[in-house]
């Protein structure tokens, strides 16, 4: 299991960065490898994802969710992994956005990815293209979900 943990000064406030974050089927439009997400309910969702030219699916469960303050989730199928991103106010117009994955890639190609840290790069690729992709929008998000999800067994 591998933790890659990854942060981004954003140009928006903490609500616009956390809406953005929320819109989970436009990530495609800024992560790499993700192919598509559909939303399936409130908690539940498909991804389609490509690593290192490996197609995968897999079902992930928001586990908790807290309005401009975090997202965390984990994997029901497929490759196993969990993770939270955190928002945080920096004044105003600035909030930084930091990712924290647990990852055991699942099978050759994907440990030999881990390996290599091009899993690392990845997300780091992809929290900067999530700065371009909301400022470029002139900080303006393309949707939100302003739900609480509580931890189980909080």
């Amino acid at each position: 299991m591998s933790t890659i943990t990854e942060s981004v000064d954003v140009e928006v406030d903490v609500s616009t960065a956390y809406n953005q974050w929320t819109q989970f089927e436009s990530f495609p439009q800024f992560m790499e490898g993700v192919d598509q997400i559909r939303q399936l309910d409130d908690t539940h969702t498909h991804w389609k994802i490509t690593v290192a030219g490996a197609t995968r699916e897999f079902e992930a469960t928001i586990t908790e969710q807290h309005p401009d303050e975090r997202v965390a989730w984990r994997s029901d199928t497929g490759p196993e992994h969990a993770g939270v991103v955190t928002f945080h106010r920096l004044d105003d117009t600035r909030t930084r956005v930091t990712a924290q994955m647990d990852i055991d890639p699942e099978g050759f190609v994907e440990n030999v990815a881990d390996k290599l840290g091009i899993l690392n790069l990845r997300v780091k690729g992809d929290m900067k293209r999530f700065k371009e992709f909301i400022e470029n929008r002139g900080g303006q998000e393309t949707g939100a979900w302003r739900g609480d999800v509580d931890r189980p067994g909080a």
